[in-house]
C-alpha cells in the first residue's frame, strides 16, 4: 500500500500542528514586554488563515448532504 503525502487527511493534521504552534508563539508573544503588536496581528492573521483553509478542507471531505 503506497502512502499519499498530499492526501486531505495528512494536510489538516499539517494544519493543525501549524494553528497550534501558532497559538503558542501568540501566547508567548503577549506575555513580553514590549509587545510587538504586528507581529502579534501578522501571526494572528496567518492563524485565522489556517483554520479558514481546514474549514475548506474539512467541507471538502464531508459534502454538504443536503445537496
Amino acid at each position: 500500500m503506497q502512502i499519499n503525502h498530499h492526501s486531505p487527511d495528512r494536510r489538516l493534521i499539517e494544519l493543525a500542528i501549524e494553528h497550534a504552534d501558532l497559538d503558542n508563539l501568540i501566547d508567548r508573544a503577549s506575555g513580553t514586554s514590549p509587545v510587538d503588536e504586528i507581529m502579534i496581528r501578522r501571526l494572528k492573521k496567518r492563524r485565522l488563515l489556517l483554520k479558514d483553509e481546514m474549514a475548506r478542507i474539512r467541507g471538502s471531505l464531508s459534502p454538504d448532504e443536503s445537496a
